[in-house]
């Protein structure tokens, strides 16, 4: 049983750690608007990409829709750090009882599947390949996204599998 709790604590402790820093993103992007909005803004317009790049017929430049980019990033962050935090605080009021557990998981399935979709659908499909991000030296966010819905995906694989009954981190011998 104890191996259980042990398991069980190490799952709140990321998703603990995940919605922080999720929260925490979002929080940053809201109090330091403007540093992040460029990011956004230079993605958008293509203005770094390689310059005999024919596909910037695809960029945005209307401050209007550079805004509306910028704020479902910053409201896809704070949701994400939001049902992460919630899923957190669940798992905590119910880390004796397995069967609780595991249905307080379900937060943290949608915190993370939400910060998946933000970091590798928002920003490596749409800004990376979509609007060719990995081209920009100095508006490259691709490696950090990427590792960010890494992490997202690898939590939530490690939060699913079951903890009832092990015998050491996850056996189900």
């Amino acid at each position: 049983m104890k191996e259980v709790k042990v398991l069980r604590l190490c799952k709140v402790s990321i998703c603990l750690a995940l919605g922080a820093f999720s929260l925490l993103t979002g929080i940053d992007n809201f109090i330091d608007y403007d540093t992040n909005y460029q990011f956004v803004l230079h993605t958008l317009a293509m203005d770094t990409v390689f310059p005999v790049s024919s596909l910037k017929w695809r960029s945005i430049s209307s401050p209007f829709w550079v805004e509306v980019f910028y704020g479902l990033i910053i409201l896809g962050e704070l949701l994400t750090g939001v049902l992460l935090l919630v899923g957190t605080i669940q798992l905590v009021q119910s880390v004796g009882d397995g069967v609780r557990f595991s249905v307080a998981k379900r937060w943290v399935y949608l915190g993370c599947t939400l910060g998946f979709l933000l970091w590798f659908g928002g920003f490596m499909l749409v800004g990376g390949e979509w609007f060719k991000m990995w081209q920009s030296e100095r508006w490259n966010g691709v490696e950090s996204a990427f590792w960010f819905a890494l992490i997202m995906l690898a939590a939530l694989i490690f939060v699913g599998q079951p903890e009832d009954n092990a015998k050491g981190f996850g056996s189900h011998e």
